[in-house]
């Protein structure tokens, strides 16, 4: 859950990603996870889901290194977080700080392959 104001809209790197609405300071924290919030989703779970939640999934969800491999859905605007080779966010465990400064207006991105087991780039 992100723990900044944000905002989507089109993204110059992919379809849509999420822009801050206001200045985040280095090592500021942007976003939590919160079971209460994002969901988790099991193997058994997605056994028999629809096609249509399936292909939601696989285009917002990602497997969790942290959840050994169990797919999080985000509750909010973090589904649409774009990958960067040199993203203005780090991860940190449940977490996310800022590792550069954000100015209201920049997009907000992320290195898929600190937190998503099986990333391997576009």
């Amino acid at each position: 859950m992100f723990l900044i104001k944000t905002r989507v809209e089109p993204s110059p790197i992919h379809g849509c990603g999420v822009f801050a609405c206001e200045a985040v300071p280095i090592g500021s924290l942007v976003w939590r996870f919160y079971p209460q919030f994002d969901q988790v989703i099991s193997d058994e779970q997605l056994e028999g889901l629809p096609d249509a939640i399936r292909a939601h999934l696989d285009a917002y969800a990602y497997h969790s290194r942290e959840l050994g491999g169990k797919l999080v859905l985000s509750g909010d605007h973090a589904k649409f977080l774009n990958h960067s080779a040199d993203p203005n966010t780090e991860e940190r465990p449940s977490t996310s700080v800022a590792r550069k400064t954000i100015e209201a207006g920049d997009e907000i991105t992320c290195d898929y392959g600190a937190f998503c087991i099986g990333w391997s780039g576009f």
